[in-house]
């Protein structure tokens, strides 16, 4: 029997017997799992919906999911570039080797040059590349600064005691070496 062949028992099509059962099998599943407490404490059971005091926002649902799943990369690339530039000198400094951050720069200026050339839709681009060269040097320069504020902010080392120093602190306490 094929789902347009109507059954001889219902007067109904199959497939019309078979979305009536599913509808009562879904509803059945839920009743079980209410009695077993499945849906009990949830996270916000019993409290308002946030987004339904405010004004209707169509896209409501599409900006929780990208901020519950923190999805990144759906910015226009003239504005993820920019976020990119903004974010750079950072992301540069959690490198350890200049051959790092020269590479990191290099692949930055590529990403910058492909979009200027590629058509796109959205705000005009107005990164621009960085010199390599220059910023290789800044960023040694906020190395060292960092380093010699870590070196002031560390307490000094006690003063190394000398092994003569030593003997004579054990011979004063009355220390026999054996």
């Amino acid at each position: 029997m094929t789902d347009r062949e109507i059954d001889q028992r219902t007067g109904r099509s199959a497939a019309a017997a078979r979305i009536a059962q599913q509808q009562s099998w879904v509803d059945q599943q839920i009743r079980i799992a209410m009695e077993r407490g499945d849906f009990d404490d949830l996270p916000g059971a019993g409290k308002p919906i946030a987004s339904l005091g405010s004004d209707p926002d169509p896209d409501w649902w599409l900006k929780q999911l990208i901020e519950r799943e923190r999805i990144t990369g759906v910015l226009p690339p003239s504005l993820a570039l920019r976020k990119e530039d903004a974010e750079l000198d950072e992301r540069l400094d959690a490198l350890v080797a200049e051959r790092e951050v020269r590479r990191e720069l290099e692949d930055f200026n590529a990403r910058v040059l492909r979009a200027r050339y590629t058509p796109n839709d959205g705000p005009p681009l107005i990164t621009m590349p960085r010199d390599v060269d220059d910023e290789v040097e800044a960023w040694s320069r906020r190395r060292s600064e960092r380093r010699a504020a870590a070196r002031a902010a560390a307490p000094a080392p006690p003063p190394a005691r000398r092994w003569w120093q030593r003997a004579r602190r054990r011979r004063e306490i009355g220390h026999t070496g054996g």
